[in-house]
């Protein structure tokens, strides 16, 4: 999660102290207008144009900002009608004029009470989120409402490049410095991965012409493991297949920053990548290990390297494997289960019996909707 920055974080400060002067809203949902606006309240069938930033505060924790307008660049616009607000966010923005903000506070605990699971593992019980919103205009009609996106979807296009020039460069300097703390010497690729040569390989430099395979261990910059084909806790023992060409019948690709990285490399070749975010997983980040923003080293062994008629007839030896792994996985499963229904039907024949129905019931049941499904 971001950090707030000192002058949100006044804002949040001041728009939340007062907390006695927050009313009871639905859904376990508490919220207060601050009226600062003029004209007529908003009617069904408009449409408005509105900032808002979501804040997950409390319980021991930093607040973080879950989501932002003013971050992405452009307000929102959305139709007022209770078809595309929630029942209680409908209630206080019909009394909403131009100007006017207001502030919702919820707490976590209310908002999963009823599907505890959804609850995403960065939230804790006790934590609230915060969300305050600024009415900033209002549309009467859909072509008004049409043109305000418009422009707004250039404001934000124009403010996402502003941004991404200013991360390019943060990571840039984030790397650098990372390097230079730790003595590493590493060469920079054209669009800014840092490849840290370890034992050099032989032959010609990878290329977008071949397919090709590695050992690899992905991790962020503190050394927390994400994933890996050489641990087994992470479940994958085999080569991973890279295809590096545009022939995507071969198989999918990797992350930009690990493709710099490869051309880099040579068959043999064991190194280190040092990989900035915008050449990663970006803003989006990966998972619940994988942060938005985050910078990653790859440790990569390139093992071999094939050609697309090479890559292709590996695939198809690939698939041939796994379908004699499953085989085999089931004939396992059947000689288990036969050895089970042996020891029922000697323990208790009836028991036995009806389970060996239900069985054959689940059988035909799947025989009928194949069939289906044809």
């Amino acid at each position: 999660m971001r950090k707030i920055s000192l002058l949100l974080l006044v804002s949040v400060v001041a728009f939340t102290a007062c907390t006695q002067n927050y009313k009871k809203g639905e859904e376990g949902m508490q919220y207060k207008i601050i009226a600062s606006g003029k004209g007529d309240t908003v009617k069904v069938g408009q449409f408005m144009e509105i900032h808002f930033t979501s804040i997950l505060s409390g319980g021991g924790k930093k607040d973080s900002v879950l989501s932002s307008t003013r971050e992405q660049g452009a307000p929102q616009i959305v139709p007022f009608d209770s078809a595309n607000l929630p029942p209680a966010y409908f209630k206080i923005f019909k009394q909403l004029k131009k100007g006017d903000s207001v502030s919702t506070k919820t707490l976590v605990d209310s908002l999963f009470k009823k599907q505890p699971e959804q609850m995403p593992p960065f939230m804790k019980k006790g934590q609230f989120i915060y969300t305050n919103i600024k009415l900033v205009n209002i549309y009467k009609t859909q072509e008004e409402a049409d043109k305000a996106r418009q422009a707004g979807m250039a404001a934000a296009e124009a403010a996402a490049k502003i941004k991404a020039v200013a991360l390019v460069k943060e990571d840039d300097k984030t790397l650098a410095a990372y390097l230079a703390k730790n003595n590493i010497k590493a060469t920079k690729s054209e669009k800014g991965t840092y490849v840290q040569i370890i034992q050099a390989g032989t032959g010609a430099m990878l290329d977008t012409n071949v397919v090709v395979k590695i050992w690899y261990t992905g991790k962020t910059l503190d050394g927390k493991i994400f994933d890996s084909n050489t641990d087994p806790a992470k479940g994958k023992m085999d080569p991973l297949t890279v295809n590096l060409t545009n022939d995507m019948s071969i198989g999918n690709g990797v992350i930009t920053g690990m493709v710099e990285g490869l051309k880099m490399m040579q068959k043999g070749t064991k190194g280190k990548m040092y990989i900035p975010s915008g050449l990663a997983y970006g803003a989006r980040g990966a998972g619940a290990d994988i942060p938005p923003n985050a910078n990653l080293i790859f440790e990569v062994e390139v093992m071999d390297i094939m050609s697309k008629e090479q890559a292709k007839a590996d695939a198809l030896v690939q698939q041939k494997k796994m379908m004699e792994q499953q085989k085999a996985m089931q004939a396992q499963q059947e000689i288990a289960q036969k050895r089970y229904m042996d020891s029922l039907q000697k323990a208790d024949p009836k028991k036995a019996a009806e389970l060996k129905m239900q069985m054959e019931q689940q059988m035909q049941q799947q025989m009928q909707q194949q069939q289906g499904g044809r």
